[in-house]
C-alpha cells in the first residue's frame, strides 16, 4: 500500500535538493509542499528536524537569517560563508541573487 507523504516528509524532500551556494525561504518551500501559509510550520520542522539536511540553506523572505539555526545567527552564518554564501554585517543575505527554484 502506497503511503501518502507527510507535510514534513516534502518539507525535507525538498530541503535535500537546494543545491550549495544558493537559498529558499521558509515561505517558498511551504508553498512548494502544497501549505503556502506554512512558513513556521517549515521553520518548526528545520529545529527539530533532520540535522543532517542543509537547513543553513533555507532563510527568511526578507534574507535574514534564523536565530533557531543551531549555535544562533552566528551558526547560520558561518554555515552559509562556508559554502560561499556573502553574509552582511547585518546577517542578511541578498535572497533575491540567490533564490533558487526546483
Amino acid at each position: 500500500m502506497n503511503k501518502m507523504p507527510t507535510f514534513k516528509n516534502l518539507v525535507e524532500e525538498t530541503v535535500k535538493t537546494i543545491p550549495k551556494g544558493r537559498l529558499m525561504t521558509y515561505g517558498q518551500i511551504a508553498a512548494l509542499c502544497g501549505q503556502p501559509r506554512a512558513a513556521r510550520i517549515v521553520g518548526g520542522i528545520a529545529h527539530f528536524g533532520d540535522p543532517d539536511l542543509p537547513w543553513q540553506r533555507v532563510v527568511k523572505k526578507n534574507g535574514s537569517l534564523a536565530a533557531g539555526y543551531p549555535g544562533g545567527i552566528t551558526g547560520h552564518k558561518q554555515a552559509l560563508e562556508i559554502e560561499g554564501v556573502i553574509v552582511s554585517k547585518g546577517a542578511t543575505v541578498k535572497v533575491k541573487e540567490l533564490l533558487w527554484w526546483p
